[in-house]
């Protein structure tokens, strides 16, 4: 299956749940096919958890979630080793990150030991306990909520933690129109109880394989360079993107090419993605860290700043 056949699949099957939300739904799914993992912070009650079993509903594959709280210990992301009496052997019991979609909720409500235990899963597809490395099947995808406005119990996410997510997307409230399908939908019933699967996970795999081969043209890559490293010298922040940043906003550009039928990437495909790919991996210094939208301001001026190159995108590169 292509991703030009299958997103439109998905995202009309997760529309009969999640209401006037196309273009958010349309980036998870470009960070699904990207092979990347997104976070989703928005206030409580806008869809958020909804989203995400929408999302693993649609995908005929393995599906965990798991409740982020301050006594959740590493070991039940990432799974323990335990004597077993009856054959005097030690076993290892697989944990939550063994599954192909998996929901971390409320995220920031765990301890930093704790969200730890997902940095080795979400960047190399692997889990290591007591010195055995174990891989994980794929596709390995992280759908991660939480709360900005809500500070009380919660753990502030460290930087190398948000550096593993490709996206950081938010839902917003509905309009008053999506309000009202939202109620009629539910008014029958759980609308989440009746959807059906309309791919499986080989079909992920396939999609990502099929991204991984979609052209971007030399200059574009420069291009995405240049916005990465002006980002550094930006008033107002510490550190720019990094390294991964960069290769995120590749992969995403990718995907987003693919799901639109390209086998090529263009600079709207960057600059689709480039803003939710890079907002939350700057560290802003000082009294910028605490004004709202400081950091999308900085990726806009950074986009309307950097020229935009202009070339044959269907030919060369890599």
């Amino acid at each position: 299956m292509k991703a030009a056949d299958l997103s439109p699949m998905l995202i009309k099957n997760i529309e009969k749940v999640i209401k006037g939300k196309t273009e958010t739904v349309r980036l998870v799914i470009c960070a699904l096919f990207a092979g990347g993992n997104v976070l989703m912070e928005d206030v409580p009650g806008t869809g958020k958890t909804m989203l995400a079993r929408a999302l693993a509903a649609s995908v005929g594959s393995e599906f965990k979630r798991i409740q982020f709280t301050p006594d959740l210990l590493p070991g039940d992301l990432t799974g323990i080793t335990y004597f077993n009496p009856k054959t005097s052997e030690f076993v290892f019991r697989k944990g939550a990150v063994f599954t192909n979609i998996l929901l971390a909720d409320e995220i920031n409500r765990a301890t930093p030991r704790t969200q730890s235990a997902l940095l080795e899963a979400m960047a190399e597809r692997q889990v290591t306990v007591d010195g055995e490395t174990y891989a994980l099947k794929p596709p390995f995808f992280v759908i991660a909520t939480q709360n900005p406005v809500e500070t009380q119990g919660t753990y502030p996410l460290p930087e190398a933690q948000l550096d593993r997510f490709a996206m950081r997307l938010s839902l917003g409230y509905p309009t008053a129109e999506d309000y009202i399908d939202i109620i009629t939908a539910n008014s029958a019933g759980n609308a989440i109880e009746e959807l059906t699967p309309v791919c499986r996970a080989e079909d992920i795999t396939e999609v990502q394989k099929e991204c991984e081969k979609v052209y971007i043209h030399p200059d574009l890559i420069r291009y995405i360079a240049t916005l990465a490293e002006k980002s550094r010298s930006s008033e107002g922040v510490l550190l720019g993107l990094s390294t991964r940043a960069i290769i995120s906003v590749v992969q995403l550009a990718r995907a987003c090419a693919a799901a639109e039928g390209r086998s090529f990437v263009t600079p709207e495909d960057v600059k689709t993605v480039f803003p939710y790919a890079a907002v939350h991996r700057l560290i802003l210094s000082g009294g910028y860290r605490h004004r709202e939208g400081y950091g999308m301001n900085i990726i806009k001026e950074l986009l309307a700043s950097v020229e935009v190159p202009t070339e044959d995108w269907t030919a060369g590169g890599i």
